[in-house]
Order: C-alpha cells, then structure tokens, then sequence
C-alpha cells in the first residue's frame, strides 16, 4: 500500500512558557522536530512527507533542511491551523489522493523509532487504524468536578497513547469530516476522531523514551537521555565514514596521556595528525596565549590548508583546597583548561562539516571538593561547546566526558587506585574516532564509562 507521513509542527508553545515553539528549541545541539524528521527519512517507502508548519515558520524549515542536507522531493508543506485537528486536517488535505496508508506523528517527540514506524503501518493496513500506547505505571483516579474522586479504575486496563497514529487515508479523512459537520473542533488526536466512527483501532506498543516535549523539564530530561545514550539520534547513523584515511586533525593536549593515545590512533587509521603541546613537539605554543594560538594556527593553515578536525585534550589538574591555591595555580587551570581551548576553537582553520572535539570531565556535573576549579573550568567547557554548537552549524562540535582515565596526570594526584576501575586513553580515543566517523547532532555531551 502506498504510505505518506504527515508531521504536526505547528505548536504555538504556550506551555513551554517560550515565544519560540517548543519543536524548534534545541536538543543536543539541534532542533527538536529535526530528530523526528530525521527518523521519518530512515523510512525510505513514504510516497510523501508532509510538514504542517505556521507559515511564518516555513522559511526557517527550508533553511534548517538545506544547512542538514535533508532537503528532499518527497517533502511538502502545509499551513498549521488554530488547533491541532485543524493541522491534522490540513496535512490530510496536502496529500496524494493516490495515498492509502497516512502516519501522523508530533514534532515535539523527537525519539521516534523505525521499529515503531513500521509496526504502526503493518498493523493499520490489517485493522485500518493504528495508535501507539504505553501502559499506565500510575494509578488513574476518576473526578468529575476535579474536587473528589469519583473512581478508581484497574491501572491495567489503562494505557497512554503516543504518536504516530496510523491510518488507512479515506478512513481518516472520512472522520474529521464528519467531526466538523457535528461541531467538533478541538480533538486532542486524530484516533478519538476515528473511534466516533465505531472502525477498530490496533495496539502497536511504544516506549518511555518517546515521550513529548511539553515543559522545560521534558527538554531537560531529553538532553539527559541524549547524554547518558539512552536514545541515539538517528543522524548518528548517517553515512558513517569507513575510515579517516587522508583526513588531517590538530591535535592540542597532544603529549599527554588521552592526546598521545588519540594521535596514536589516527595514525592508525592513515590520518595526518598535526600535534600540538606547550613543549616536545613540532608545533608548540603556550595555548593560554591567544596571540602566541593565532599565529601557530596560521603556520598550520600555510602548510596544511583547512582542517578536518580539531580535538583539544589538553588540560591541568591541580588538587588542593581552594583556601591553600595559589593564585598562579587558579589562573594556571583557567588557562590551561578553558581558555586555550576557546582560543583553539577561534583560531583553527577548519573546512565545512569539520569537527571539534572539547575534551570535557564527568565532573563537569558536578564540582569535586579539593578540586574545585578544574571542575568548574569543565563545566564551562560542556556550556561553551554547546553554544559553539549554535554559532557553527557548518560544523559538528562535541564534548567528550570521559570517566576516570589512567593517565599520568591522574596517577600524580590520585596514587594507588584500582588500574582496573579506570577508562585506558585507547578506550577514550576510540570514543574519539567513533565520533569522527559520524555525521552526529552537534552539541552532544558523550559520557565514556568503564
């Protein structure tokens, strides 16, 4: 059967509490509706994708699709209405007469799966309708005026229904027809539409990861998903690289544990890797330097051109109290730790799509006591990536927070742990070059683990 999918982005955000639509605040870097799109492209069979969009929107949609390279002739517009069964109606009415299958999913649930996709057009072309549910883990209470409990129903008969919602095309658009002709303008989904028309409606089971960004909570709980790979956005997975053979990536940090490990496992891969450190290398700077940054990356732009990517690992730990740190010490970590790796990202010639890599610290969500400021400068690391992220969307730019690593520089100040509790420097590289190989939303945050 042929198959269209319709995605509702007409959100007015009211509730997020924002002037900007909650499906076009960013995740991870990217905009929240572009998840979903993303998963609805990995779907190669829809004869159509239609995009319901406020017109006022649509220009920033068909930039966003040119800078993403989703630009595509299956994809079309059509204007949101006042509600969102206007919306649904006008997607409807965008579409193929030629359609028979139509899926319908929210923008503002960016972690759409292809399983789930696909079981939503399987069991609608069986039953002629299709909606994704979870059970309820709450108990559900009964109120008639909001005051007093009225009825308290068996959780398990109750479930919470997601999108998409699938249908067979004439079925669907029979039902909010006939709604409108009995004055009905407000349906919350399209499958309370069809149920007035007594059609059967299948199960396909959903998931907790699918959840809708309503409130800044949800975005903020969806950040944390990103971050801790509890989801894997779909454009992860896009043309992965088979190798970095002939690419060419600065280095800075490149004498220390994770950066020689990092060099070490370019070179494997036939990559040309330009080190760069304070001391025992071809290209040494003093990377607090701005001035003394600016003319080593113009030396490097002479010689090499522009870059395929830059990874900065360099940093300095300093284990003291804060009422026992000199002054040098404090401005020393600053410098070392944040501030050469603003001056590196400023400064390093890079070519389009290149990528950034800011080695960051799993204390970054949190300070340590006794090193206090090497946390902090962490923190600012994953916060400037981030907005790095948003001024560059030419590039894909990252923080890497690894866990506790056996490097020299942590054997100096934590002596006697465990070897086999900690992260080897090859197991953070090969994090590293795993992300070098992916066109991957920019701005994640990816946490390395044992």
């Amino acid at each position: 059967m042929s198959c269209s999918a319709i995605l509702l982005m007409g959100g007015s955000g009211q509730r997020f509490g924002s002037d900007s639509p909650k499906q076009f605040h960013r995740l991870a870097g990217k905009k929240v509706y572009l998840y979903a799109l993303e998963a609805l492209l990995s779907f190669q069979d829809w004869q159509q994708i239609i995009l319901v969009v406020h017109p006022s929107w649509q220009r920033q949609v068909m930039e966003d699709l040119e800078t993403g390279g989703l630009l595509s002739s299956k994809i079309a517009f059509a204007p949101a209405g006042a509600t969102r069964q206007a919306s649904s109606l006008s997607g409807l009415r965008a579409l193929s007469p030629t359609t028979e299958l139509v899926l319908i999913h929210d923008a503002a649930r960016p972690f759409l799966s292809l399983p789930i996709i696909e079981e939503n057009l399987a069991v609608a072309m069986n039953m002629g309708a299709a909606d994704t549910c979870i059970p309820s883990v709450d108990t559900i209470v009964v109120s008639q005026d909001g005051r007093q409990i009225d009825q308290i129903p068996k959780r398990v008969h109750y479930h919470r229904g997601q999108t998409p919602q699938t249908f067979h095309y004439p079925l669907l658009l029979t039902a909010h027809e006939e709604a409108l002709q009995v004055g009905i303008h407000e349906a919350s989904d399209d499958c309370s539409l069809v149920a007035r028309l007594d059609a059967p409606i299948g199960m396909v089971k959903g998931n907790e990861q699918n959840l809708k960004i309503t409130t800044e909570l949800d975005l903020f709980l969806a950040e944390q998903m990103v971050r801790m790979g509890l989801v894997f956005p779909s454009s992860a997975l896009k043309s992965p690289l088979p190798s970095l053979a002939g690419k060419r990536y600065a280095v800075a940090g490149a004498m220390g544990g994770i950066g020689r490990a990092i060099c070490n496992a370019l070179r494997d891969e036939g990559a040309l890797t330009i080190p760069i450190a304070r001391s025992s290398s071809p290209y040494m700077a003093e990377l607090g330097d701005p001035l003394a940054v600016e003319q080593l990356f113009a030396q490097i732009a002479k010689e090499y051109g522009a870059l395929d990517g830059l990874i900065n690992c360099q940093g300095e730990l300093v284990r003291q109290e804060l009422s026992q740190l000199s002054l040098e010490a404090i401005e020393r970590q600053v410098r070392s730790n944040l501030l050469s790796i603003i001056y590196c990202c400023k400064f390093a010639p890079l070519k389009e799509g290149a990528h950034i890599i800011n080695l960051a610290s799993s204390c970054y969500s949190r300070g340590r006591a006794s090193y206090g400021v090497y946390s902090a400068t962490k923190a600012a690391v994953v916060n400037f990536t981030q907005a790095l992220a948003e001024e560059r969307p030419d590039l894909m730019i990252h923080s890497i927070a690894p866990q506790r690593t056996a490097t020299p520089m942590r054997a100096s100040h934590f002596p006697g742990e465990d070897d086999t509790t900690l992260l080897a420097p090859k197991e953070v590289a090969a994090a590293i070059l795993a992300t070098l190989k992916c066109r991957s939303a920019s701005g994640s945050v990816i946490d390395i683990r044992k």
